[in-house]
């Protein structure tokens, strides 16, 4: 996808057998000390500095001589500064530059999340829908125990997911996205849990060939932090689409639209160490008869500090959707993205 620069062809002329694509992506790793490039002023920046994550603010990137990633990420969380630090943390480690764009919904305003922070570092729909993106992750959000058409900003979300599919060239959902998604587009149905279902979670590969899940083990652990459920056999009995991981307890976890375009993630890769913790505290302290989230605290004891299992494959998930999905198949030229209506 990226064009190579000629000062940095003698640092890969030493594997004149390397494929082009991994020639490439060599001579990437050569040219990009950092991968994700942010406005300079962003609060997570000095978050992932302390926590010895690459980002790379705006006027450094300035000076590099490679065409990043454009990814734009429609944030529908209600903390939205945590959100952006999560994903932030993820995407920045991988070797590939990525150059983020924070979009909000206009029909609702956050009010959790200060005005002038989303004035500064985010843009309406209106502003970017006559921009093309390599790819877009639209986040979750605390409103899957309501129907789709009751959601306040129902009606925009439809515009932009079929946006999406005419100027994004492979779209990320995560939690109640993934439902939203999978039912606007697919007419799959989501279906009230007794329980909520929040804890980690033991999944099983069940489609090895998928790019999206190479060098995965067998089994992994994921977050799973929801009310509602999408069942497995729905989605299998949709010919577009691909399941590529389950979970025993938690259900459907990994599917994907067999062109790679669209990307359902249940679950919650990007969660910190505490966010389970900080949720189950929370809805606690509001008086809700809420289980000890399972699988996370040491014993299932809730004073206790939770364990991280999950970061590795969190990292791969990102990385290979950024890789395979995303970078070697985006055309270079972005205002050549084929909308999905005119594929064949």
């Amino acid at each position: 996808m990226h064009e190579p620069s000629k000062k940095h062809e003698s640092a890969i002329d030493a594997f004149p057998l390397f494929p082009y694509n991994r020639r490439e992506s060599a001579l990437q790793e050569v040219k990009a000390e950092v991968p994700v490039k942010i406005l300079d002023n962003l609060p997570a920046i000095s978050i992932l500095r302390q926590e010895n994550i690459f980002v790379m603010p705006a006027s450094r990137a300035g000076t590099q001589d490679i065409r990043p990633l454009h990814i734009a990420v429609l944030n529908l969380m209600p903390t939205k500064i945590v959100t952006e630090t999560q994903l932030l943390r993820i995407l920045g480690n991988t070797p590939l530059q990525v150059e983020i764009t924070f979009l909000r919904t206009a029909s609702h305003l956050s009010r959790n999340t200060p005005l002038e922070h989303l004035e500064a570092f985010y843009k309406t729909f209106e502003e970017v829908q006559d921009v093309n993106f390599d790819g877009l992750i639209i986040t979750g959000a605390p409103v899957e125990q309501m129907d789709f058409e009751e959601v306040f900003y129902w009606e925009e979300l439809k515009t932009i997911m079929d946006w999406a599919a005419e100027h994004v060239f492979s779209t990320m959902y995560i939690c109640w996205a993934a439902q939203a998604g999978l039912f606007y587009r697919y007419g799959v149905q989501k279906y009230p849990l007794a329980q909520k279902m929040h804890g980690v979670f033991s999944h099983r590969v069940v489609k090895r060939e998928a790019p999206l899940v190479r060098g995965f083990d067998d089994w992994f652990n994921a977050p799973h932090s929801r009310h509602t459920e999408v069942r497995a056999e729905d989605v299998a009995a949709v010919p577009d689409l691909d399941i590529l991981a389950v979970s025993p307890e938690a259900g459907l976890y990994l599917a994907v639209s067999k062109d790679g375009k669209h990307v359902f993630v249940t679950g919650h890769a990007e969660y910190d160490a505490d966010t389970l913790k900080n949720e189950y505290e929370r809805d606690i302290a509001k008086g809700m008869d809420m289980p000890v989230p399972r699988h996370y605290f040491p014993n299932d004891n809730p004073t206790q500090e939770p364990i991280v299992t999950w970061r590795a494959h969190a990292n791969l998930l990102y990385a290979n959707w950024l890789n395979y999905y995303v970078y070697q198949e985006t055309p270079f030229d972005l205002s050549k993205i084929v909308p999905e209506a005119k594929k064949k």
